[in-house]
């Protein structure tokens, strides 16, 4: 004779209540990977080249004050030829001293970044903070 001493079925487990978040972190920290290892690479330099203003121009003032950085790196202010270190000095003298004066800042599409850059700090350490950058005018860019 047989009988049966449990009352529920041999195969059935108990239920589980709880969540099991091991899969959710195991899946969390290899994407915090991908994006740690993504990231880096997604700041990589890229060449840029630039387009032409086409704002409509400004009203341009009676005596304007140019400087101007040839292709080979020669410095002119308003045509007369100047050196970097003398620059400050330069534009002081070609504005009366006015450092509210705007300066004019034109450039070859060949000069190094850095030469422009060099002009710009010189023009701010002689107090000169009103610079506006030229481009060319009415050309379309292919």
């Amino acid at each position: 004779m047989a009988f049966k001493l449990s009352g529920g079925d041999a195969d059935e487990l108990p239920v589980n209540h709880e969540i099991n978040v091991t899969p959710f972190i195991d899946v969390m920290l290899v994407l915090l990977i991908i994006f740690m290892v993504a990231a880096p690479l997604a700041t990589v330099d890229v060449k840029v080249d630039l387009p032409v203003a086409n704002a409509e121009p400004s009203a341009r003032p009676d005596e304007p004050l140019f400087l101007t950085i040839e292709q080979d790196g020669r410095l002119t202010v308003n045509d007369r030829p100047v050196e970097l270190a003398a620059l400050g000095s330069a534009v002081s003298e070609a504005s009366d001293g006015d450092n509210e004066a705007r300066v004019f800042l034109r450039a070859d599409k060949a000069v190094p970044y850095e030469l422009i850059m060099d002009a710009m700090n010189a023009l701010r350490s002689a107090g000169y903070l009103r610079v506006a950058l030229m481009g060319a005018e009415g050309t379309e860019v292919s």
